[in-house]
């Protein structure tokens, strides 16, 4: 097996929804009630490192980078002046695209053409692997996959898969980015919380950003879920500690609960968490959350235990909380759009590259 997914981890603990389908109340479940995660958080090496992060958003501005400097060095003279490359947003690089300098345009469509082989490489490392076998469309998420830069890359990556006989769709995710990942955690939740409750509380933590959100749900269908507020933390600009990020937590949690109450929102005491890295049924964070800030890996931490006791009451009663891959987390805001395939899969592009394939659960 090359990578290291979620193929020998346990489940977690199962029980029956109104449906007949499985819902899950542990930790990093693979079954779930429309889907099964054949695998998530696979880490492929090669001699460089980790084959991910050619894809990722830092790698992206790594090219850009490059490039920049070989324009300057011929051309004495950089388009973007002494802006750093960080720096630059990725709306202001869409716009470059259809403005008047040739120059500026041609170096961001350069810099995504790169990026685009990047991204196909990897695509095929993943399909090569057993849990990635057959897969039929691949949904990309992450801040680049709303930009035109983004979509650009993953169109020109399709393509290029497609010149080799590769029959696979680059979509990117269709709810906004930010909100994906607290969408998706709905699908967590046990099917009484969805049928009983207008609401539920989502978390998605990252390697640069922590959100908190509340999600909506329409009638109990988590096709029809949305944010209806959020709350947002650039941490990687704090440099907080571990212990403090897991304090913030809770305290966005705790804003977020008291405006729900205010507006007599019917919230369910329940809270999915989406985060980096292989979670077991504990919600012990196994590899692959190295960046997050401090040792989220440690032997002893653990996610739900520290925030034991800083959650608030919601409706009288402590909240059940659910963790799993934040990839995994925004792949299953898709859901409801992945009806007329059977395998598929996602890709989340940010500080590194998240992944995780589905298969569809038949209804019985």
């Amino acid at each position: 097996m090359d990578g290291s997914g979620v193929h020998d981890v346990p489940s977690g603990t199962l029980d029956k929804d109104a449906r007949g389908a499985e819902s899950a109340t542990g930790h990093g479940p693979r079954v779930l009630p429309h889907v099964t995660v054949d695998t998530y958080n696979e880490e492929l090496r090669d001699e460089e490192g980790f084959v991910g992060d050619r894809a990722s958003g830092r790698a992206f501005s790594a090219i850009l980078d490059d490039w920049r400097e070989r324009v300057a060095a011929t051309l004495d003279e950089d388009p973007f002046g002494d802006t750093p490359t960080g720096s630059i947003s990725k709306a202001t690089l869409d716009e470059l695209l259809t403005g008047d300098d040739t120059v500026a345009a041609g170096l961001v469509l350069t810099a995504i053409e790169e990026f685009a082989h990047e991204l196909a490489t990897v695509v095929r490392r993943f399909l090569r692997l057993d849990g990635w076998r057959d897969t039929q469309r691949i949904v990309i998420g992450g801040g680049l996959s709303s930009s035109q830069i983004g979509q650009l890359a993953m169109g020109r990556a399709q393509v290029l898969l497609a010149g080799e006989g590769t029959p696979l769709e680059l979509l990117p995710v269709r709810s906004h980015p930010d909100e994906a990942g607290l969408i998706g955690a709905a699908e967590l939740a046990p099917a009484a919380v969805l049928a009983s409750h207008d609401a539920i509380v989502a978390a998605d933590i990252g390697g640069t950003n922590l959100r908190v959100g509340i999600v909506q749900i329409a009638n109990g269908s988590v096709s029809k879920g949305a944010v209806w507020k959020m709350e947002h933390w650039c941490h990687r600009n704090d440099n907080p500690t571990r212990d403090q990020a897991v304090r913030r937590l809770a305290e966005m949690t705790t804003k977020l609960v008291e405006r729900s109450v205010a507006a007599n929102l019917d919230l369910a005491p329940f809270m999915g968490i989406g985060c980096p890295g292989l979670i077991d049924e504990q919600g012990t964070i196994l590899n692959g959350g190295q960046n997050l800030p401090g040792n989220w890996q440690e032997d002893g931490f653990n996610l739900v235990s520290a925030l034991s006791g800083s959650l608030p009451l919601i409706g009288g009663r402590k909240p059940l909380v659910v963790i799993h891959n934040d990839a995994v987390v925004q792949g299953l805001s898709e859901v409801a759009e992945m009806t007329d395939v059977e395998r598929w899969g996602v890709l989340t592009i940010g500080t590194g590259l998240g992944n995780a394939r589905f298969t569809n659960r038949r209804a019985e």
